[in-house]
């Protein structure tokens, strides 16, 4: 695949994502203020938990999906369409199996929801019917679903955004009205079924018409499963990071609501929907390079390869820098003026989510080039992550609370994340010493924690009173968004010459998109 293909795929994936970012942006913060008016806090919290359990389910999914995302790299670049095709039919024998196993799984998970729910003060029809619900969508991913791989590793996810992202927007805007009116729990659970349906009708049928040679056989899939050895291979290697991820991601909402409250999952989600909401953003734009860095090291240029690291390093360092500023400025007047002073949290627990994703952004540029290289092998990192994640998070938790479970996160992600992952990047995958790693990475932290600490002082909220009405936080943000992008850009263009390259090199990308 040529360099202008993959900007050009890189830069319409970006586009498409971040249009349906605004447009999901708007419906979130709507939707969230009128089910917690209508149908409670404690209902969101119960929703959320369910989720994060389910979630356990589809660590089943060992991570397939990973591994023939790499393993399509190479056949994608040289056009095979037969391989491609056999290596869809493997993926859709395998994701029939994980299918059943996580259908029985969720029966016996069933059987033990009066344990885990033992009083919640909602009937047992709804509690069962949510989560049949919610088991329903999950294995529709894997029994008819499954395809949409391929656009992710051909990168053309923007045909996934366009349909996943409507349906969401639509099945959204259907429950709020339902729950303004009705305020029935049945009906807005209903919803998020049939919404699930209608989605993966239309996504298969995209699917044929862009892949219409594509005539994927789950039965050959079995017999040619002996052909890729190195699915099953890098999938084995890739169910524990996979484990690990889900440590870090879903635990945090069920360890709350043992050590807290329901009402407090629900608290607590009122600040991850921001932070999602932006790790969305961030994820759709510079997500949108994953496949092309496997394309990139398939190429087998090391010196571009490493130039081309470290300016995805520095435009993630920036992009987490303005976002960690702004959310520690900007959340709790937001907060106030979106539901009101009464669903605040302790601001220890907002610094440690935004340290959280910091982290979370600035660890891209390493996942996707250990993704490239195939470098899944340090099995033992996400077991030692999640081990650390969890103590800490059930000693702090029984011990701080909130910003307790929540502190486990962030030592896990720190001696890990931080401090192995791109060791062993180094090492195996450019043969380079680390330590030039270091050098680089402590300079754009300094950078963005510097910035911080000079803006922090040069602009007091208590200037602008952002709490006091939507005009003055919009005008605060705006100030503190261009002041801190402004100062940081400048540093980093200074400082960092793979940032001043690729500033330099914006403006033929964007020639190139038209």
């Amino acid at each position: 695949m040529s360099n202008e293909s993959r900007v050009k795929k890189s830069l319409l994936n970006a586009r498409v994502n971040v249009a349906f970012y605004f447009a999901m942006l708007v419906v979130s913060f709507f939707s969230r203020k009128i089910f917690l008016d209508m149908l409670g806090a404690d209902f969101m919290g119960f929703t959320s938990t369910i989720g994060n359990l389910l979630g356990f389910l589809n660590i089943a999914e060992m991570g397939i999906v990973s591994a023939i995302g790499y393993v399509l790299y190479k056949p994608l670049f040289e056009s095979d369409r037969q391989k491609i095709t056999e290596i869809i039919s493997v993926l859709g024998h395998i994701y029939r199996i994980v299918g059943l196993v996580i259908l029985g799984g969720g029966l016996v998970l069933a059987c033990l929801l009066p344990v885990i729910y033992p009083d919640t003060g909602f009937s047992w029809g709804v509690i069962y019917f949510a989560f049949f619900a919610f088991l329903t969508s999950s294995l529709l991913t894997y029994f008819t679903n499954y395809r949409q791989t391929l656009l992710a590793a051909d990168q053309r996810y923007y045909v996934v955004a366009v349909y996943s992202q409507s349906s969401v927007i639509i099945k959204t805007l259907v429950q709020m009205g339902l729950a303004y009116y009705f305020s029935s729990y049945y009906l807005w659970i209903a919803i998020e079924l049939v919404t699930g349906i209608i989605y993966s009708i239309y996504l298969n049928w995209k699917i044929n018409k862009v892949y219409p040679w594509l005539k994927s056989d789950k039965a050959r899939g079995r017999q040619l499963l002996k052909k890729y050895p190195e699915i099953m291979k890098s999938a084995r290697q890739l169910l524990v990071h996979k484990i690990g991820s889900f440590v870090q991601s879903q635990t945090s909402p069920i360890i709350i609501y043992m050590f807290v409250s329901l009402k407090v999952v629900a608290y607590y989600g009122n600040y991850t929907i921001i932070i999602t909401k932006l790790l969305a953003l961030v994820n759709n734009f510079l997500g949108s390079t994953n496949a092309g860095v496997g394309n990139l090291i398939a190429e087998g240029d090391g010196k571009r390869i490493l130039h081309v690291f470290w300016e995805l390093q520095g435009l993630q360092f920036f992009v987490a820098g303005v976002l960690s500023f702004a959310l520690l400025q900007l959340t709790e007047p937001f907060i106030v003026l979106w539901l009101g002073d009464e669903y605040l949290l302790p601001t220890v627990a907002l610094v440690l989510i935004i340290i959280n994703m910091f982290i979370s952004i600035t660890r891209n540029a390493v996942e996707q080039f250990l993704f490239g290289y195939g470098l899944f092998a340090d099995v033992w990192a996400p077991v030692v992550e999640s081990a650390i994640c969890l103590s800490v998070a059930f000693v702090g938790g029984s011990l701080w609370g909130l910003p307790g479970v929540l502190l486990g996160s962030v030592v896990s992600l720190m001696l890990i994340v931080v401090t192995w992952k791109p060791y062993y990047l180094y090492r195996s995958g450019f043969k380079l010493p680390y330590r030039s790693y270091v050098a680089g990475y402590l300079k754009h932290l300094a950078i963005v924690v510097l910035s911080g600490i000079v803006l922090y002082f040069l602009l007091p909220a208590g200037v602008f009173s952002p709490s006091a009405a939507w005009w003055n936080w919009v005008l605060y943000a705006a100030v503190c968004v261009v002041a801190y992008g402004g100062l940081t850009l400048g540093l980093m263009y200074l400082l960092c010459p793979a940032m001043r390259t690729l500033v330099k090199r914006i403006p033929a990308m964007l020639h190139r998109r038209r």
